[in-house]
């Protein structure tokens, strides 16, 4: 028997109507022989009304009880959906992140899946049952609850589908796919009917609305991962590893536009130019659960460097705090920092053997106006930091600067 993984955003369970919705097209999918694992998140904006309700009784409450609190959000979605699957007639069963087998370690707020022990899921599908189970949480060695962080359900739906070996994972949201930018920001957006992990996973990390990790563990286990809408039966967008396109000598090689606002800048001045100096300022940070992504570092005649880098604008305090700790023991400079940023990329398989990429995107940027702050680039992805009142009008010029909103010729359209 075939077996797909189903994902539910919060969106789609968002109330009893709903539930009851996605209740009917699991039961349309286990009606013609298929076998279902469905992963829930919480309904509609619970998890955001227990943080609020945590921070009213505690000023700083603890990473523990933290992701024990926020998993019972999915817990409630999930045991929702099992009567409701149960009212249409099928056998189902709700599980726990632990009672799924789902093993993390001990990263509270941002845990990583260790391992998945199948064998409780293995026994209820086999005896035909529809296992749903509760996402975005999983449980330490010392059975301790744990959160895998924002998005996290769309990397337990990947991670219980490679580890059930199923042929696809499915996740259904409030849209309808993959597009070549938000259409909230760009009405003429496209959406993509296909697209390669390594470009989605470069999207997913500058703003795209699927959590990266669900990405990396979907290309390092070759799971097909299939995004669409949980509101209508319109076809979505397949995200695989075979989705490189015929190639052609004039065909436009960006494949989307990404977005990524709340960005801020934190810059170390006059920082000792000598070894492992890198290491004892971004390492600590790392230790702290901060992320780090753009990194710039001007080296004087002085032999001094000034190092800026951006965070989150939700980690800006914390890594100041840190930052101002590192610099008294390595003996840089003044500390300098700026909040009120975004990131904007250019992400497309094709740019990495093709000139002129990072030049169109300047001259785009400079004709609309916009001042580039910092620049950061991959293989297949070129990032600027902009100030964040000019980010969605940066995305709908480099859409038009990079013709995304004209069919692809490799489509046949």
């Amino acid at each position: 028997m075939s077996l797909v993984v189903h994902k539910y955003g919060g969106s789609s369970v968002a109330d009893a109507d709903m539930i009851k919705s996605v209740a009917r097209r699991i039961t349309d999918a286990r009606k013609k022989g298929t076998g279902v694992v469905a992963v829930v998140s919480a309904m509609g904006d619970s998890t955001d009304d227990l943080i609020d309700l945590a921070r009213s009784v505690s000023s700083q409450p603890h990473p523990r009880e933290m992701d024990l609190l926020l998993s019972t959000g999915e817990l409630v979605a999930c045991t929702l959906l099992t009567m409701a699957l149960e009212d249409l007639g099928q056998e189902a069963i709700s599980l726990t992140g632990s009672q799924a087998g789902i093993h993390t370690d001990t990263s509270h707020g941002q845990a990583r899946i260790d391992r998945v022990d199948t064998a409780r899921m293995l026994q209820e599908l086999e005896e035909g049952r529809i296992v749903v189970v509760a996402g975005f949480q999983g449980i330490t060695e010392d059975e301790d609850i744990t959160t895998l962080g924002r998005g996290g359900s769309d990397t337990t739906a990947v991670a219980l589908a490679a580890a059930l070996q199923a042929d696809r994972c499915e996740i259904y949201t409030d849209v309808d796919g993959i597009y070549t930018a938000d259409p909230r920001i760009v009405p003429e957006a496209r959406k993509l009917d296909e697209i390669s992990y390594d470009e989605m996973l470069e999207l997913a990390n500058y703003g795209a609305k699927m959590h990266p990790r669900s990405i990396e563990l979907g290309a390092v286990f070759n799971v097909p991962i299939y995004v669409a809408s949980s509101f209508n039966q319109t076809p979505g967008t397949l995200i695989h590893g075979n989705a490189d396109k015929v190639e052609m000598e004039n065909r436009i090689k960006a494949t989307g536009i990404a977005c990524t606002k709340n960005v801020a800048k934190i810059t170390v001045r006059s920082v000792p130019d000598r070894p492992g100096v890198a290491a004892a300022l971004f390492e600590p940070l790392a230790q702290s659960g901060i992320s780090v992504d753009t990194i710039v570092q001007n080296t004087s005649e002085d032999r001094t460097t000034d190092i800026s880098f951006t965070v989150s604008g939700d980690d800006l305090s914390a890594a100041m705090a840190k930052v101002e700790e590192l610099a008294k023991e390595i003996g840089s400079g003044a500390l300098i920092s700026e909040a009120g940023l975004a990131a904007v990329s250019v992400v497309g398989s094709g740019m990495q053997h093709t000139p002129g990429y990072a030049s169109r995107m300047f001259r785009v940027l400079a004709d609309g106006k916009v001042n580039i702050d910092m620049i950061t680039t991959s293989e297949i992805r070129i990032s600027c930091i902009i100030r964040e009142e000019q980010a969605e009008e940066a995305v709908r010029l480099l859409h038009r600067g990079f013709a995304l909103d004209e069919p692809d010729p490799a489509d046949g359209n």
